[in-house]
């Protein structure tokens, strides 16, 4: 052939090597064969002409099993903008395979859909056409079965992991059929910076150059999360020369081979996943369709661990920001609390406790119940417990609180009804507490009636009176049950799942706590708690973690309360008391002349000047502030007997309106008071009532032995 004479026809040159092209418009559902093509599959084109078939016509040219290996090695290439390659083998129509060819593709996408494409590419004959080599090529023959059992194995184990640190353990004990990496690690992506998850087959602090990297930097995890592509390095070389800048920080792993794939999870890049391998791997199809694939799992494992810790984090945030800790110490009382939530959802519902510090030295204890084992009921609770507090400060008795709160409930109900939501009611036991005395005053709206271990073991269910739910009727009334809590006397309070989890019912769920509460250890009430919730729900092993923490049927709050001793409280040994009423102001100068003869003894003369300055603003606040009249309330309480003597003043008005501590100039007439009480008192506050509100502050007097 002289020089510049014409090529032969490019279908010329590969029928001569025995190499044929086909066309799969998968959006027609169209595959067409060249007449050598068509040839090799078992369909000569009678007159050379291309041959177009069905897609099921021609699935029936091939094996069944390659066939479908097809769609896998397609999609790969599609993901990645590779060769699609396979070894297809050809059947005759009695089910015999006549040989075996090798297609070579790459696909062309159609628009944005990576499932429209069109696949054009060649088949050629392979030599080796017996059944036993073809059995054994990469796609047909043992390998395919252990990638299969491989991944079954691998995707049932990353579906079992409940967190991040689990599917990485997952990852790093993968066994890959025929090529198992060296050295594995996972990436993700916080804002504009690459950082590494985890990692296997290093030694701890070799991932310090790669923890906190710019997605924009020249190396292989980046450049799969910017593209959403794999990347593939067959040996050092390749490394070396595409990313130069990052081969440095390769080097010293002594690796021959990387695969580096994209985390994708519903459409979007959350990291790279490397694996590195101690030995030279080529990154067959086959080899890069099982890294995909694998890729794939580890990017969903990942993603419901990540799921799975947020929704933790969220329960364990709900869980303290809305059930208390329990304090301060009460004298002459231990009180201890729990909560165990259900195991379905967020693991967290309505069900609550609280207590409340009161005026006077008393306390209120409360617990209760909102339908319902959601969000919504936890929201709830969340805004009832506030309720609660804010009746119980406002210095209301037990059964105006519970009235109060059913109110707001049933507004709260009334707002669920405009929004087409189901309103929900709320159980709830309320108990104002003397240490004193031990006396409590008893308000119950639908909730299970307190027990009572007395000091000699027996148990009683103490019958309270009591209303409606919270949240049922606007208008009704709780009334009241009072009891004396004696000396070794514990008080259990709880909600319904302590007693109904199990199958059982109020009858047979009080028999069972009964006993628990009468063989638990009465001395140590965290250890009686702790055996209150195991007669319910077994060891706190089964509770906890495993399948029986999924199967808990109701939240179960509970409330021990034990009288530990008698408690007397300092007595006050002088006190006094006098009103000064808006039209007399002149009365103030009265009060600081009562109060100095209070304290003719008190031993510094200098808390004496401080406590009669504070009342005279205190005092001159509310004349100046208030419409009403101010109420003062002096009284010195302990001595030789009751440790050193004390110091407390009330100052009550008749106002809502709370003061608020201001930074006044030095020229300014007014602001001090409260900076003055915070600078001079040992404890002062406020504290709302009924009507009104009252202001108050405490000085100790010092020992005037003390050195």
């Amino acid at each position: 052939m002289s020089t510049g004479e014409p090529l032969p026809p490019v279908e010329d040159v590969l029928a001569a090597l025995a190499t044929g092209l086909w066309r799969w418009d998968n959006r027609a559902g169209l595959v067409t064969f060249d007449a050598e093509a068509a040839r090799l599959i078992g369909v000569p084109s009678p007159d050379g002409k291309p041959v177009t078939l069905t897609e099921a016509g021609a699935r029936a040219c091939f094996h069944p099993v390659d066939w479908n290996e097809i769609d896998g090695v397609v999609r790969l290439a599609v993901a990645e903008g590779t060769l699609a390659e396979a070894r297809l083998r050809i059947m005759d129509e009695h089910g015999h395979v006549i040989r075996t060819v090798r297609s070579r593709s790459r696909p062309v996408v159609h628009g944005d859909d990576s499932g429209s494409y069109e696949l054009i590419g060649t088949l050629q004959e392979v030599s080796d056409q017996s059944p036993g080599a073809a059995s054994r090529t990469p796609v047909t023959g043992d390998w395919r079965r252990s990638r299969e059992a491989f991944l079954l194995d691998a995707g049932r184990a990353l579906a079992e992991a409940g967190s991040t640190a689990e599917v990485l353990r997952v990852a790093a004990g993968l066994s890959m059929p025929g090529f198992s990496p060296s050295g594995l690690a996972v990436f993700g992506v916080a804002g504009e910076r690459l950082t590494v998850i985890g990692h296997h087959g290093q030694q701890a602090g070799d991932e310090g150059p790669f923890t906190d990297m710019d997605l924009a930097t020249d190396y292989p995890a980046a450049e799969v999360v910017r593209s959403g592509r794999a990347v593939y390095l067959s040996s050092p070389e390749e490394y070396r020369d595409r990313y130069p800048a990052a081969w440095p920080l390769a080097a010293p792993f002594q690796r021959q081979s990387w695969a580096f794939l994209p985390l994708v999870v519903a459409g979007r890049t959350i990291g790279a996943w490397m694996a590195g391998f101690a030995y030279p791997v080529s990154f067959t199809p086959d080899e890069r369709s099982v890294l995909t694939t694998v890729a794939r799992m580890l990017a969903q494992a990942l993603s419901r661990a990540g799921v799975a810790e947020s929704e933790r984090e969220l329960t364990d945030g709900l869980q303290k920001s809305m059930l208390p800790t329990l304090g301060p110490e009460i004298p002459g009382m231990s009180i201890t609390a729990r909560y165990v939530p259900t195991g379905g959802g967020l693991q967290v519902g309505g069900d609550w406790y609280d207590m409340i510090p009161l005026p006077g030295d008393r306390i209120a204890l409360v617990i209760g119940d909102v339908q319902g084992h959601d969000v919504r009921a936890a929201g709830l609770m969340g805004q009832l417990r506030v309720a609660l507090r804010a009746y119980a400060a406002e210095g209301h008795h037990a059964d105006a609180v519970l009235s109060r709160a059913s109110r707001f409930l049933s507004g709260v109900g009334d707002a669920a009804r405009s929004a087409n939501e189901d309103p929900r009611f709320a159980t709830c036991l309320y108990i104002e507490a003397d240490p004193a005395t031990g006396v409590l005053e008893i308000a119950r709206a639908g909730h299970p009636e307190p027990a009572v271990r007395t000091a000699d073991g027996t148990v009683l269910i103490r019958p309270t009176a009591g209303g409606l739910p919270l949240g049922i009727d606007p208008d009704a009334d709780y009334p009241t049950s009072r009891l004396v809590l004696e000396p070794g006397e514990t008080l259990l309070i709880c909600t319904d799942g302590l007693i109904e989890t199990g199958g059982h019912d109020l009858d047979t769920g009080w028999s069972r706590v009964r006993e628990a509460l009468e063989s638990g250890p009465a001395e140590h009430l965290e250890e009686l708690a702790d055996t209150l919730v195991q007669a319910v729900l077994g060891p706190a092993s089964h509770y906890t973690t495993g399948p029986l923490a999924d199967r808990r049927e109701d939240d179960i709050a509970l409330l021990l309360l034990r009288r530990t001793a008698a408690v007397t409280l300092p007595v006050p040994v002088r006190r006094t008391a006098m009103t000064i009423a808006q039209a007399e102001p002149e009365r103030i100068s009265a009060a600081r002349q009562q109060l100095r003869e209070l304290l003719h003894d008190w031993a510094d003369e200098d808390q004496v000047d401080s406590a009669v300055l504070m009342v005279s603003e205190m005092v001159t606040n509310v004349l100046v502030h208030t419409d009403g009249d101010a109420l003062l309330v002096a009284a010195v309480s302990g001595g030789t007997a009751g440790g050193p003597r004390r110091l407390r003043v009330e100052v009550a008005d008749s106002s809502d309106d709370l003061p608020h501590k201001r930074r006044p100039g030095e020229l300014a007439s007014s602001g001090r008071g409260l900076v003055l009480m915070e600078l001079l008192a040992s404890r002062w506050g406020v504290d709302p009532r009924g009507e009104g509100k009252c202001i108050w502050f405490e000085l100790y007097e010092p020992d005037p032995t003390a050195p």
